[in-house]
């Protein structure tokens, strides 16, 4: 088997640990395994890949895209260290609301499988990172949604002081989840 693929305790959400073949050259992995993921029922097709490199203490989300536009997301980290953390969004899921944050780094190679139906968003532990996101549907601006990372409903700890955070303007003012949740149904999935 080349990965080992860990349920967490949100439905549907699933932390990768790939095998890693090292040597005296370094390493090599598989980060998508096609065969192997269709062994556990997952079936994904990837459409769209995107790379962000950020800086310690920035924190990038919480995005998701509504509707139709809908994105499933295998993420992971080439260099450094983040907390990534994804939120349960599905209107009828019994974990509605809830999060999971996993640490992914260079290190210990995980990936983290997000579907349909959740918020996303990381912070950066390191001094800097490499982050690459691996998505089932194409990015579509009018589809374009998320929640404030500072929401106090939602309480994630982003280990990092969040005075000193570098979050983007658009970010600063994305809604908290409750001013949200007449919307939630007809985007949900």
């Amino acid at each position: 088997m080349c990965m080992r693929i860990n349920e967490t305790k949100i439905d549907g959400l699933y932390i990768i640990e790939p095998t890693v073949y090292g040597d005296n050259r370094g390493c090599f992995f598989e980060v998508y395994n096609r065969i192997e993921w269709e062994k556990y029922g997952l079936v994904y097709d990837f459409v769209q890949d995107n790379q962000s490199r950020s800086h310690y203490a920035t924190i990038r989300g919480l995005h998701f895209q509504a509707g139709e536009a809908a994105q499933a997301k295998l993420v992971y980290v080439s260099s450094g260290t983040v907390l990534d953390v994804a939120i349960d969004l599905r209107a009828k899921s019994a974990t509605f609301g809830q999060h999971v944050a996993v640490e992914l780094s260079d290190e210990n190679k995980r990936c983290l499988l997000i579907p349909r139906g959740f918020a996303h968003g990381f912070s950066v532990l390191s001094e800097k990172a490499v982050f690459h996101y691996k998505c089932d549907a194409p990015w579509c601006k009018s589809a374009e949604r998320g929640i404030r990372f500072d929401d106090p409903t939602l309480n994630i700890d982003w280990k990092v002081n969040l005075e000193m955070a570098t979050v983007s303007d658009k970010d600063k003012e994305l809604p908290f989840l409750q001013d949200i949740m007449h919307d939630i149904s007809e985007w949900s999935c």
